[in-house]
């Protein structure tokens, strides 16, 4: 989800790479869940999120959306999110004892939480520490790509922007198409191609990602 933000209201006002220290560790969330609750549909789900949760619990992406995740538009396009459920609107997954289920196949933005991502428009992106959004205290210093707990960050950070940008790309492409019919038409093939059509299991989903990338430019008209 892209926002326009003032980084120097919400941050320490610096810029990291994976490989840099940030104050952020919170003695793994013991005894508070907060950002695991009344969340909204905030909780956004990319491809790589659906095939974790799908590969992870064996099930179908119909299945994810008959139990814990549901659709809305953001940034102009249709994407799941987690649904938050119960009187205290909490995470699906969060147990009795406010622990998460699912943590080794948490999602991108549970991942990424108390930090975000600042893209530089050519590419890229950069981390940056959100210093008012988790009150757990007291804070220590771990390195971003220990907190991730990605395997092969190069690679995830390589799918994060590819992702970002395609997302930008595509909506100028939409901006430009008078048709309703057509727009909706295209809406729905980008859920199907990166959401609801199974990934392989036993296969790289970073390959996998790149085939359906490739050939969702095609279908839309991107270049590149």
């Amino acid at each position: 989800m892209e926002r326009e933000i003032n980084l120097q209201e919400i941050s320490d006002g610096k810029l990291y790479t994976n490989k840099d220290m940030v104050k952020a560790g919170c003695g793994e969330c013991q005894g508070c869940s907060d950002c695991c609750r009344g969340m909204g549909s905030s909780i956004f789900l990319d491809p790589m999120d659906i095939y974790r949760l799908t590969t992870g619990l064996e099930c179908s992406f119909e299945d994810l959306l008959s139990t814990c995740v549901e659709l809305h538009v953001v940034d102009g396009f249709i994407q799941p999110n987690m649904k938050m459920v119960g009187k205290e609107e909490q995470c699906p997954f969060l147990n009795e004892k406010g622990r998460c289920n699912i943590h080794a196949i948490r999602p991108g933005i549970c991942r990424l939480f108390p930090l975000g991502r600042c893209y530089d428009g050519e590419g890229g992106f950069q981390y940056f520490l959100q210093i008012y959004e988790c009150k757990k205290e007291p804070k220590s210093k771990v390195k971003i790509k220990n907190w991730l707990g990605v395997e092969e960050i190069g690679r995830y950070e390589r799918f994060v922007a590819q992702w970002h940008y395609f997302q930008k790309d595509a909506q100028k492409v939409l901006a430009g198409i008078s048709q309703e019919a057509l727009v909706k038409k295209i809406h729905l093939y980008l859920l199907a191609q990166f959401y609801q059509k199974p990934y392989q299991a036993g296969r790289d989903f970073y390959e996998q990602f790149e085939e359906r990338l490739r050939e969702a430019k095609q279908q839309i008209g991107i270049a590149g």
